[in-house]
């Protein structure tokens, strides 16, 4: 099994999971051992799966304000907590190739392997919710038939995806690439950073 092969299998299984209950204040129970990359790739997805409902009920032109800027602020912790996880996802690889020495043509990628495979979690779960909408029986044909040409470029797009991050890695692994991660350094979360919240200290 490839390692996309193992994300997308990971992902499927955290979608099927919430959608059991379809509940924003589910408690997440993570099948996998704590230290394991599965784990963090579970927990990744749930991530994910929780924030895309969350930006569903933001968008309720009748949602309360209170509630709205609640929810705000539990988006905005998702993103951080997000920004962690991939963050953590990029050390394992970091671990797994420390003793790559690159060659000396080496390049280096366009983003690191844990923000791709980002990428391929958000990219399950739009297919996941396309899906839905391709077989909604209270939907119009043309609604679902529209759907379903969207599925299937989404489709398209995590087998190119996934082929990607595999050879990427398959690159790292035989020097022809190398890692170098930046931290995401978002200067809004950070009361140090952020005027609006410096000024009020």
């Amino acid at each position: 099994m490839s390692f996309t092969e193992l994300c997308n299998q990971i992902f499927n299984q955290a979608i099927n999971d919430y959608h059991v209950k379809d509940n924003i204040d589910t408690p997440i129970q993570n099948p996998y051992s704590r230290d394991s990359i599965e784990n963090r790739l579970y927990l990744k997805c749930w991530i994910d799966t929780v924030q895309w409902h969350y930006e569903d009920i933001i968008r309720d032109p009748h949602l309360n304000p209170v509630e709205g800027m609640q929810l705000k602020h539990r988006i905005d912790r998702s993103n951080q907590d997000r920004t962690d996880l991939v963050e953590q996802i990029d050390a394992y690889f970091r671990q797994l190739f420390s003793d790559v020495t690159p060659l000396p043509d080496a390049t280096i990628n366009t983003e690191s392997p844990a923000w791709a495979i980002d990428r391929l979690s958000i990219l399950a779960l739009k297919i996941y919710h396309m899906r839905e909408q391709a077989e909604r029986l209270d939907a119009t044909e043309e609604h679902r038939r529209k759907c379903a040409a969207k599925l299937a470029v989404l489709l398209e797009q995590q087998k190119d995806l996934s082929t990607a991050i595999d050879q990427l890695l398959d690159d790292i692994k035989a020097g022809r690439k190398y890692m170098k991660v930046y931290k995401q350094m978002k200067m809004y979360n950070d009361t140090d950073t952020n005027p609006v919240l410096y000024k009020q200290k």
